[in-house]
């Protein structure tokens, strides 16, 4: 049985077609559903179930798709992907900006919509409750940044980060390859696990987050580097 079965995924959107069509093809992947029509009934429902993702609208009445995801993340770090008519790069660079750890455009492909949420579950799903931290030897160290694989925790000077699931692989990933330059596709293949194409918008973003939660002036980092033209890295620091 697909240990990803069984999972709740919230659907938002203001289209009461749509918000049945993509529950009943959740459903016959074995998924359980909730459904929410505007950005005020998505919190109500989060409050009331065991969501693992959601799927979200950005134009809704009421409360848009943005502003809930806004609210949404002060809290939770639960995999979020939009599913929008909106498709300039500029929309999905600012979904993403918001919160979002991946972005859909409609009209959608069913078997790439089924593919995506098992990509983003799965990484949720491997991190455990990232909740407490705990003693182990499985700690990768550099500088003042350190990654507790057991705990799935991040710290930086010793301050725990607070990263969604997709963020920290990304972090793993780097981490475990100090030094080394990864360019946006090798990333995103390797942290979504699917081919890469034109990706470079939403590893960026990504990447953008990370600086700002573990750099103390992102503006001029120390650890996460850009190496133009090439890709991104976490600097190796001596003796780190």
């Amino acid at each position: 049985m697909d240990t990803l079965e069984g999972s709740t995924i919230l659907v938002v959107d203001d289209d009461h077609d749509i918000v049945n069509a993509i529950s009943r093809l959740l459903e016959m992947e074995g998924f359980k559903t909730v459904k929410a029509y505007d950005g005020f009934e998505a919190l109500d429902c989060l409050m009331q179930n065991e969501i693992q993702l959601i799927l979200i609208d950005i134009m809704m009445p009421k409360l848009d798709g943005l502003s809930a995801m806004m609210r949404i993340r002060e809290k939770k770090n639960i995999p979020i992907i939009v599913l929008s008519a909106k498709s300039e790069d500029s929309d999905k660079i600012l979904g993403l900006s918001m919160g979002a750890d991946d972005y859909i455009t409609k009209p959608y492909n069913p078997m790439e919509l089924t593919a995506r949420v098992r990509s983003n579950l799965r990484r949720y799903l491997m991190l455990g409750s990232a909740g407490t931290v705990t003693v182990s030897d499985n700690i990768l160290r550099n500088g003042g940044l350190s990654l507790d694989r057991s705990a799935r925790q991040f710290y930086a000077d010793g301050e725990p980060v607070k990263l969604t699931a997709t963020e920290y692989k990304i972090a793993e990933l780097l981490m475990e390859n100090a030094g080394r330059v990864f360019s946006a596709e090798e990333i995103y293949s390797k942290v979504w696990n699917e081919a890469s194409y034109s990706v470079e918008n939403t590893v960026m973003v990504h990447i953008r987050h990370i600086r700002e939660k573990i750099e103390i002036d992102p503006g001029n980092p120390r650890y996460l580097k850009v190496v133009w033209g090439i890709g991104y890295k976490i600097e190796k620091i001596p003796g780190g």
